[in-house]
C-alpha cells in the first residue's frame, strides 16, 4: 500500500495536472502557461512544483499521455457496449463526441501539439494516436476478419477523419455538433464498405490468377 506521504505527493501531482488542464482553452495554448500559474491554481508554492516535475514541459509530456489514455480506455468502453448489441460506428461517435464535451481542453492539448514547435510533445502525440490505431486495427481484423494490411489502412483513415470532425466539434453548438455527428458516421461507413470492397476485389483477383 501507498504511505500516506506518498499519497500526498501523488495527491498534489494530480492537482497540478488538473490545474494546467483548467487554464486551457480556445484561446490559450500549453506553450502560454507558466509555472507560477499552475502551482497557484493547484494551491502550491512555485518551487513545491519541482518535487513533482523535472520541468513544465514534463508537465505537459505528462498530460498528453494522460490524455490519449482517457480517450482509448473511452473507445475500449464503446466497443463493450457494441458486444452488448450497439451499432459499430454511431456508438463509436457517440463515444468519441462524449470525450470531447467532457474534455475539451485534453483534446485541444492533443490537436495543437500534434502540429506544435517541440518535437518532443509532436513524438508524443504522434504515439497516442498511433496507439488509437493501432488498437482500432485489432478490433477491425477480429471483427473483420481482414489482413492486418487492410485493417490498419482503415483504421488510419477512420482515425483521421475522427480527429478532423473533433477538432470542428470543439467550437459549435449542440445543433452543429448533431449534423456532424451525422456526417461522421456517413463518412466513416463509407470508408467501411469502401475497404470491404477492396478486399472482395484483391480476393478475387488472387482466385482467379491461382486457377
Amino acid at each position: 500500500m501507498m504511505g500516506v506521504r506518498a499519497q500526498q505527493k501523488e495527491k498534489t501531482r494530480r492537482s497540478l495536472v488538473e490545474a494546467a488542464f483548467s487554464q486551457l482553452s480556445a484561446e490559450r495554448s500549453f506553450a502560454s502557461l507558466s509555472l507560477r500559474e499552475v502551482a497557484r491554481e493547484a494551491g502550491i508554492a512555485p518551487t513545491s512544483f519541482y518535487r513533482h516535475f523535472r520541468d513544465v514541459d514534463e508537465l505537459g509530456l505528462t498530460m498528453v499521455d494522460e490524455s490519449g489514455l482517457m480517450l482509448r480506455q473511452l473507445m475500449r468502453q464503446a466497443r463493450q457496449r457494441i458486444a452488448k448489441g450497439g451499432s459499430v460506428i454511431r456508438t463509436s461517435v457517440s463515444t468519441f463526441m462524449e470525450f470531447i464535451g467532457n474534455n475539451p481542453n485534453a483534446f485541444r492539448l492533443l490537436l495543437r501539439e500534434r502540429s506544435g514547435t517541440s518535437a518532443a510533445f509532436r513524438a508524443a502525440v504522434a504515439r497516442e494516436i498511433q496507439h488509437f490505431i493501432a488498437e482500432l486495427a485489432d478490433y477491425l481484423e477480429l471483427e473483420n476478419h481482414m489482413p492486418r494490411a487492410f485493417t490498419e489502412a482503415q483504421a488510419e483513415a477512420m482515425v483521421t477523419i475522427v480527429f478532423s470532425a473533433g477538432a470542428e466539434a470543439l467550437d459549435v453548438g449542440p445543433e452543429q455538433r448533431r449534423q456532424l455527428e451525422e456526417r461522421l458516421v456517413l463518412q466513416l461507413r463509407m470508408i467501411s464498405k469502401g475497404a470491404y470492397y477492396w478486399y472482395r476485389r484483391e480476393q478475387e483477383k488472387m482466385s482467379h490468377h491461382s486457377e
